[in-house]
């Protein structure tokens, strides 16, 4: 088979098994997040960065929702330098979230440290918190969230498309029904 024919029959069959109760627990946490007037933070490494800045801008731009990302260099260098590269994601989640806010972390592998530091803070400090991963179930943040997607699969190229189809999914939600 064409290699990238077993990719795209790959991700469809991921795609085909997302829990519809995750994406409706989803809706309604970003749906309670953006009446109390709260930020949706998004973060990743790479990229599941990447992901998650075009996922803020769309949200803010498409839904009105306040939606934030943390891929300024200067940011992740600065915090990176001074707190470690493993703590900088927590450390901004320190300094930019508030009460309310919902944290959404991706990570491929679900194993990063500065993810799953950034999870557990999340969880230690009640932030509502969606996460995103996949490669092995038992991953590091694979169960820290409210709601936790796990893509079954060892190719990065398919995990990332299909945590990049949820999130605009949800994306397409609010923009069709809300």
């Amino acid at each position: 088979m064409i290699p990238s024919l077993k990719l795209f029959k790959e991700i469809n069959s991921k795609i085909l098994e997302i829990d519809n109760n995750q994406i409706s627990d989803s809706i309604k946490i970003i749906k309670d997040t953006i009446k109390k007037g709260n930020k949706i933070i998004l973060a990743g490494n790479g990229a599941s960065s990447a992901i998650a800045s075009h996922v803020a801008v769309d949200f803010t731009k498409n839904t009105r929702a306040r939606a934030i990302n943390f891929n300024e260099t200067d940011l992740i260098t600065c915090f990176s330098n001074d707190f470690g590269y493993e703590n900088w994601i927590k450390k901004s989640l320190e300094y930019y979230s508030d009460y309310n806010d919902l944290v959404i972390l991706i990570s491929s592998s679900g194993n990063s440290l500065n993810i799953v530091k950034a999870a557990k803070y999340c969880k230690k400090n009640k932030l509502k918190l969606i996460t995103l991963s996949g490669m092995n179930w038992k991953n590091k943040i694979s169960n820290l969230g409210q709601v936790n997607f796990w893509v079954n699969s060892k190719s990065y190229n398919a995990i990332e498309t299909v945590h990049q189809a949820i999130l605009l999914a949800l994306v397409e939600y609010f923009m069709t029904y809300n």
